[in-house]
């Protein structure tokens, strides 16, 4: 018994790798990282600080925009700043329970992520198919209440790894050739049957994902049914363009996170650095481009961006 009690706490802390392969690139590799990560601090923090602080921007489609830079930044704050350290500082080291706190925050983040962008799927679905109930089906409460329940459902569905992880023995390497923590990677590294991580770790949290991306799909054939017959085409032009965004941001999530979880389960010849690079790239990338998507494409976003910058807030 006490043989199994000491291999089972054996590892107090792991060994980050950062990107393998690419050791000697780590420093330039971080420049553009940290860039981006700066931009996607400023760009989610303007857009919460506008969002909050102006009434324009209090209609049910910008709280949902407001939600999606939350977790935009707990998804990347959770993971660059860990990796800059690699990097940068060769800080390669991280507590196990660190390693579980970071885990639980990168998978959340994407879960919760998911889950907003369909709900930013049922505002537009309501607006141009609903519309003149729209504000009274998406009020502040029921708002609250979908806020709420994807907190919830994420913490539901990510909570468990913490526990799978915990009642590993780690007594193998505590080398993990990744960036940062995530669940089948620490998983890997026990001397124990981690099936039922494989399973759970591939199948509930793809499986929630996917059916977020059917009820995407169902909302946005809806609303093309319901666009199509509009009865001009200024109309329908105006109605595509309220969507325009959302679909943007759709694309720039789901695509480089598939991608790279596709890669990973599959693309057994894929050098590893690539998978690394597509990992650390998934949660860079949709904090990154979804304020200057919303920004570019959003007119009422762009004047109070506008006013903020040139300090005439008091008469925009």
């Amino acid at each position: 018994m006490s043989a199994v009690n000491s291999t089972k706490f054996s590892h107090l802390t792991f060994i980050l790798l950062g990107i393998p392969g690419l050791e000697d690139w780590h420093t330039w590799v971080a420049i553009p990282f940290s860039l981006m990560y700066t931009v996607a601090l400023l760009g989610n923090c303007v857009l919460i600080f506008l969002i909050a602080t102006e009434r324009s921007l209090q209609d049910p489609m910008y709280l949902f925009l407001s939600m999606l830079a939350v977790s935009d930044l707990v998804l990347s704050t959770s993971t660059v700043p860990k990796m800059l350290a690699i990097f940068w500082l060769r800080a390669r080291e991280i507590a196990f329970e660190s390693c579980l706190t970071q885990m639980f925050f990168v998978h959340f983040g994407f879960v919760a992520e998911s889950a907003v962008l369909l709900a930013m799927a049922f505002d537009r679905y309501v607006a141009i198919c609903d519309p003149l109930r729209y504000t009274t089906i998406l009020t502040n409460v029921k708002i609250g209440k979908i806020a709420t329940a994807i907190v919830i459902r994420s913490f539901c569905i990510i909570v468990p790894f913490v526990f799978l992880l915990k009642w590993l023995p780690f007594c193998r390497s505590n080398v993990l050739p990744h960036s940062y923590c995530e669940h089948i990677g620490v998983a890997r590294l026990a001397c124990a049957d981690i099936t039922v991580n494989i399973w759970y770790g591939f199948a509930v949290p793809i499986v929630t994902v996917i059916l977020d991306v059917v009820f995407i799909g169902v909302s946005y054939a809806l609303i093309l049914k319901a666009v199509f017959r509009l009865p001009t085409k200024d109309a329908r032009l105006k109605a595509f363009s309220t969507c325009g965004s959302h679909v943007c941001i759709i694309i720039l999530f789901y695509t480089p996170a598939f991608f790279s979880v596709l890669t990973h389960r599959f693309g057994h010849h894929v050098p590893r650095h690539i998978h690394i690079l597509l990992a650390d790239l998934y949660v860079l990338i949709p904090p990154v481009l979804n304020p200057i998507v919303y920004g570019m494409k959003t007119k009422q976003i762009r004047v109070q961006v506008g006013c903020m910058l040139s300090q005439k807030r008091k008469w925009c």
